[in-house]
Protein backbone atom coordinates (compact mmCIF):
# COMPACT_ATOMS: atom_id res chain seq x y z
CA UNK A 1 0.00 0.00 0.00
CA UNK A 2 1.50 3.15 -0.79
CA UNK A 3 1.32 6.13 1.67
CA UNK A 4 -0.46 8.25 -0.60
CA UNK A 5 -3.73 6.01 0.10
CA UNK A 6 -3.04 5.55 3.60
CA UNK A 7 -3.06 9.44 4.50
CA UNK A 8 -6.02 9.79 2.28
CA UNK A 9 -7.91 6.78 4.12
CA UNK A 10 -7.06 8.20 7.57
CA UNK A 11 -8.12 12.24 6.64
CA UNK A 12 -10.16 11.75 4.01
CA UNK A 13 -13.05 14.05 4.78
CA UNK A 14 -9.89 16.75 5.28
CA UNK A 15 -8.81 15.59 1.58
CA UNK A 16 -11.94 16.00 -0.31
CA UNK A 17 -12.47 19.54 1.75
CA UNK A 18 -9.20 20.76 1.02
CA UNK A 19 -9.69 19.60 -2.66
CA UNK A 20 -12.13 22.04 -3.37
CA UNK A 21 -10.99 24.71 -1.29
CA UNK A 22 -8.01 24.37 -3.61
CA UNK A 23 -9.68 24.09 -6.76
CA UNK A 24 -11.55 27.63 -6.25
CA UNK A 25 -8.13 29.17 -6.89
CA UNK A 26 -8.47 27.59 -10.75
CA UNK A 27 -11.06 30.58 -10.57
CA UNK A 28 -8.84 33.34 -9.70
CA UNK A 29 -6.69 35.35 -12.84
CA UNK A 30 -3.20 34.79 -13.19
CA UNK A 31 -2.33 32.25 -10.45
CA UNK A 32 -5.86 29.87 -11.61
CA UNK A 33 -4.41 28.19 -14.39
CA UNK A 34 -0.71 27.48 -12.48
CA UNK A 35 -3.00 26.03 -10.01
CA UNK A 36 -5.13 24.06 -12.60
CA UNK A 37 -2.05 22.74 -14.06
CA UNK A 38 -0.96 21.33 -10.59
CA UNK A 39 -4.08 19.73 -10.74
CA UNK A 40 -4.18 17.95 -13.46
CA UNK A 41 -0.25 16.93 -12.33
CA UNK A 42 -1.52 15.58 -9.12
CA UNK A 43 -4.07 13.82 -10.74
CA UNK A 44 -1.89 11.98 -13.67
CA UNK A 45 0.77 11.41 -10.93
CA UNK A 46 -1.17 10.56 -8.03
CA UNK A 47 -4.93 10.20 -7.86
CA UNK A 48 -7.78 10.15 -9.64
CA UNK A 49 -10.79 8.81 -11.44
CA UNK A 50 -11.52 6.53 -14.03
CA UNK A 51 -14.94 6.57 -15.12
CA UNK A 52 -16.86 3.03 -15.99
CA UNK A 53 -19.77 1.49 -17.35
CA UNK A 54 -22.13 -0.01 -14.57
CA UNK A 55 -21.21 -3.11 -16.68
CA UNK A 56 -17.75 -2.18 -16.52
CA UNK A 57 -18.08 -1.99 -12.85
CA UNK A 58 -19.57 -5.29 -12.37
CA UNK A 59 -16.77 -7.19 -13.99
CA UNK A 60 -14.12 -5.23 -12.10
CA UNK A 61 -16.31 -6.96 -9.03
CA UNK A 62 -16.27 -10.33 -10.75
CA UNK A 63 -12.68 -9.72 -10.80
CA UNK A 64 -12.34 -8.52 -6.85
CA UNK A 65 -10.55 -11.17 -4.46
CA UNK A 66 -12.66 -9.06 -1.18
CA UNK A 67 -14.99 -6.66 -1.34
CA UNK A 68 -15.99 -4.10 1.67
CA UNK A 69 -18.15 -1.46 1.42
CA UNK A 70 -18.69 2.16 3.61
CA UNK A 71 -19.88 5.47 3.46
CA UNK A 72 -18.98 8.05 0.60
CA UNK A 73 -16.92 10.24 1.66
CA UNK A 74 -18.31 13.05 -0.66
CA UNK A 75 -21.32 12.87 -0.34
CA UNK A 76 -20.94 12.66 3.90
CA UNK A 77 -18.85 15.91 3.33
CA UNK A 78 -20.70 17.68 1.04
CA UNK A 79 -24.49 16.53 1.47
CA UNK A 80 -25.60 18.08 -1.14
CA UNK A 81 -28.43 15.47 -2.06
CA UNK A 82 -30.19 12.43 -0.86
CA UNK A 83 -28.29 9.90 -3.08
CA UNK A 84 -27.39 6.84 -0.73
CA UNK A 85 -24.03 7.17 1.08
CA UNK A 86 -23.21 3.60 1.64
CA UNK A 87 -21.90 3.23 -1.94
CA UNK A 88 -18.07 3.56 -1.63
CA UNK A 89 -17.19 -0.14 -2.98
CA UNK A 90 -13.47 -0.94 -2.03
CA UNK A 91 -11.14 -3.74 -3.65
CA UNK A 92 -7.39 -4.72 -3.74
CA UNK A 93 -5.86 -2.64 -1.64
CA UNK A 94 -8.55 -0.51 -0.71
CA UNK A 95 -10.05 -3.16 0.97
CA UNK A 96 -6.88 -4.21 2.80
CA UNK A 97 -6.69 -0.97 4.16
CA UNK A 98 -10.28 0.09 5.19
CA UNK A 99 -11.40 -3.19 6.24
CA UNK A 100 -7.85 -3.03 8.64
CA UNK A 101 -7.97 0.84 9.46
CA UNK A 102 -11.57 1.68 8.98
CA UNK A 103 -13.29 -1.45 10.29
CA UNK A 104 -15.90 0.02 11.86
CA UNK A 105 -16.91 1.83 8.57
CA UNK A 106 -16.31 -0.68 6.10
CA UNK A 107 -17.91 -4.42 5.91
CA UNK A 108 -17.37 -7.16 3.55
CA UNK A 109 -19.99 -7.57 1.22
CA UNK A 110 -20.67 -10.39 -1.25
CA UNK A 111 -20.33 -10.13 -5.16
CA UNK A 112 -23.83 -10.04 -5.71
CA UNK A 113 -24.62 -7.21 -3.07
CA UNK A 114 -21.75 -5.26 -4.55
CA UNK A 115 -23.74 -5.76 -8.18
CA UNK A 116 -26.76 -4.83 -6.50
CA UNK A 117 -25.32 -1.63 -4.76
CA UNK A 118 -24.05 -0.32 -8.58
CA UNK A 119 -27.62 -1.71 -10.12
CA UNK A 120 -29.31 0.60 -7.15
CA UNK A 121 -27.02 3.75 -8.38
CA UNK A 122 -27.46 3.44 -12.01
CA UNK A 123 -31.12 3.53 -11.30
CA UNK A 124 -30.67 7.09 -9.56
CA UNK A 125 -28.25 8.07 -12.71
CA UNK A 126 -24.45 8.00 -10.46
CA UNK A 127 -22.21 6.90 -12.25
CA UNK A 128 -19.39 4.52 -11.07
CA UNK A 129 -15.93 5.50 -11.33
CA UNK A 130 -12.69 3.53 -9.59
CA UNK A 131 -10.01 5.47 -8.32
CA UNK A 132 -6.63 5.23 -8.21
CA UNK A 133 -4.19 5.83 -6.07
CA UNK A 134 -0.56 6.14 -8.12
CA UNK A 135 -1.55 2.93 -10.32
CA UNK A 136 -3.22 0.99 -7.93
CA UNK A 137 -7.11 1.10 -8.36
CA UNK A 138 -8.52 1.28 -4.69
CA UNK A 139 -12.46 1.52 -4.95
CA UNK A 140 -15.59 1.57 -7.10
CA UNK A 141 -17.59 4.93 -6.24
CA UNK A 142 -21.10 5.95 -7.37
CA UNK A 143 -20.66 9.31 -8.18
CA UNK A 144 -23.55 11.82 -8.14
CA UNK A 145 -22.30 15.60 -9.76
CA UNK A 146 -23.29 17.55 -6.87
CA UNK A 147 -21.00 16.28 -4.19
CA UNK A 148 -18.38 13.84 -5.78
CA UNK A 149 -15.04 15.44 -5.80
CA UNK A 150 -13.65 14.04 -9.38
CA UNK A 151 -16.46 15.03 -11.18
CA UNK A 152 -17.12 18.72 -9.80
CA UNK A 153 -12.86 19.09 -9.79
CA UNK A 154 -13.80 18.28 -13.68
CA UNK A 155 -16.53 19.82 -14.56
CA UNK A 156 -16.55 23.42 -12.39
CA UNK A 157 -13.33 23.90 -12.08
CA UNK A 158 -11.64 22.86 -15.51
CA UNK A 159 -9.08 19.86 -13.54
CA UNK A 160 -9.80 17.05 -16.52
CA UNK A 161 -8.01 14.76 -15.85
CA UNK A 162 -8.97 13.78 -12.49
CA UNK A 163 -11.88 12.49 -14.09
CA UNK A 164 -11.38 10.40 -17.22
CA UNK A 165 -13.15 8.24 -19.62
CA UNK A 166 -10.76 5.88 -21.26
CA UNK A 167 -11.72 2.95 -22.96
CA UNK A 168 -8.14 1.26 -23.31
CA UNK A 169 -7.11 2.18 -19.86
CA UNK A 170 -10.41 0.54 -18.55
CA UNK A 171 -9.31 -2.80 -20.73
CA UNK A 172 -5.44 -2.24 -19.16
CA UNK A 173 -7.28 -2.05 -15.64
CA UNK A 174 -9.50 -5.13 -16.66
CA UNK A 175 -6.57 -7.42 -17.84
CA UNK A 176 -4.87 -6.53 -14.67
CA UNK A 177 -7.26 -7.51 -12.26
CA UNK A 178 -8.03 -11.23 -14.86
CA UNK A 179 -4.02 -11.69 -14.24
CA UNK A 180 -4.63 -10.83 -10.41
CA UNK A 181 -7.57 -12.88 -9.82
CA UNK A 182 -5.93 -15.67 -11.97
CA UNK A 183 -8.80 -16.02 -14.43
Amino acid sequence: MHHLLKFYGIHREFVVRFYIFGAKFTKLPIIGRIVRALLNWFAVSQHSALVLTGEEAKMVIDRAQNIAVGDCTCRKVFGNCDNPIRTDLVVGAGYDFFTKFESDEFTQISKDEAKDIIDECSARNLVQCIIQCRGKYYAICNCCTCCCVPLRLNRVYGVKKVWVRDKSAVDVLLDELIGQSGG
